[in-house]
């Protein structure tokens, strides 16, 4: 009993804090408001990041292995002797599908420059020559309207977000490129992956279009999960090679390195900006809160609460204050999840489109940003109100 009626001489109970943030309604509106801001701009900017991640990560299989000449950092940039493709297609590390054939594609990536349909402004679509396995290799990738391109013909397929952003590129209409002119007869969707930034056609007829007499990159089916390593070691090894395996999901995650770290460090800047003006918002809310309750507080001490429980209600309020606008901002930053962006990939050169993504370590990192404004803006006053006198505090009503 002694200990419980202790601990009530510290603890000032919590509905006097929920009191007196209704009392001053308009304060309390106007700086969660701001808190709200900064929160949904800090959580739009990490959405965005793990949009872009999940984007190019979820286009690769760990199941596959991509190849591409050494020091080269995309397919775009890369080149591939047919001599040096026939020796790592017969690696034993390579599987062999239903029909006795190995699971290789040997394709060519190309950039080509088509106008938007939005801003008639030009901006790189990757053009990729599939060889017969291509589809085989990529299951998530699933037709949505027309046919696939026949072998032979100049026709080709777009990724959803092409056909829907770039003129030319949509079901039935003509794009020119190459010196020819291409049917695109189909439109597919990979899952929102990096696929869907793509151009598909026979590698047959685009090599010879773009004068390429050298694949760009090959991509294949492991035997199991533990091949990588030896196939990995294997061409690191051989002098006359000369390349590059990697796990088709680790080429994709560091496609997306140079353009997450800019994205990162803007939207950090621009937060810790934004939070500096939330923060002295919310410091001179309390400061107020502790001036027009100086005679509350002189009372609360006269009570027996100690000082202690006067900087914890303080506190409380603070922190109540910027979880309030934490919770508005990170509602706020979920609907951003109904939009996709697409900008240019620094590595490959070419227009990506994205979506933002929301998941719990963002959830967990934006109301631990919010508390941390209403605990560093209400340290202060909290502070003071604690260290005022018994005597002071009332001589002050």
């Amino acid at each position: 009993m002694a200990c419980a009626r202790s601990l009530e001489a510290v603890i000032i109970p919590f509905r006097y804090s929920l009191r007196n943030l209704w009392a001053r309604r308009l304060t309390t509106l106007l700086t969660a408001g701001g808190m709200a801001l900064v929160v949904f701009v800090f959580a739009a900017v990490l959405m965005l990041d793990a949009g872009l991640k999940k984007t190019l990560v979820e286009t690769g299989s760990a199941d596959n292995a991509v190849v591409i000449r050494r020091g080269s950092e995309s397919e775009v940039m890369s080149g591939l002797e047919r001599d040096k493709a026939a020796i790592v297609e017969s690696r034993p590390e390579v599987a062999i599908g239903a029909g006795g054939a190995r699971l290789v594609s040997k394709e060519s990536v190309v950039l080509i420059s088509l106008m938007k349909r939005d801003t008639v402004r030009p901006a790189n679509v990757v053009i990729r020559g599939l060889g017969p396995m291509g589809l085989e290799l990529r299951p998530q990738a699933q037709l949505i309207a027309g046919r696939m391109f026949r072998p032979g013909a100049n026709e080709v397929v777009a990724g959803r977000a092409i056909a829907e952003r770039f003129v030319g590129a949509g079901l039935g209409e003509r794009v020119r490129f190459g010196g020819r002119e291409w049917s695109v007869v189909g439109v597919f969707d990979a899952g929102r992956s990096a696929y869907d930034s793509e151009m598909w056609g026979d590698i047959d007829q685009l090599m010879p279009a773009f004068r390429r007499p050298v694949y760009s990159s090959m991509l294949f089916r492991l035997t199991d999960a533990e091949a990588y390593a030896s196939l990995h070691q294997a061409i690191d090894d051989d002098p006359r090679l000369k390349l590059e395996a990697k796990r088709e999901s680790q080429y994709y995650a560091d496609q997306s390195a140079a353009l997450s770290a800019f994205i990162t460090i803007l939207g950090l800047t621009l937060s810790v900006i934004f939070s500096i003006g939330a923060v002295i918002g919310a410091m001179i809310t309390m400061y107020a809160a502790v001036a027009s309750r100086t005679a509350e507080i002189g009372t609360l001490r006269a009570l027996g609460f100690r000082r202690a429980g006067v900087l914890a209600a303080f506190l409380f309020e603070s922190m109540l204050l910027a979880l309030a606008g934490g919770v508005v901002g990170l509602g706020l930053a979920s609907f951003m999840q109904f939009f996709s962006v697409s900008t240019l990939n620094w590595q490959s050169f070419n227009e990506l489109a994205f979506s933002f993504s929301l998941n719990p370590a963002i959830i967990a990192k934006s109301l631990a940003f919010a508390l941390a404004m209403g605990l560093v803006g209400g340290f202060l006053p909290a502070l003071r109100a604690a260290r005022l006198e018994i005597v002071d505090a009332l001589r002050a009503a």
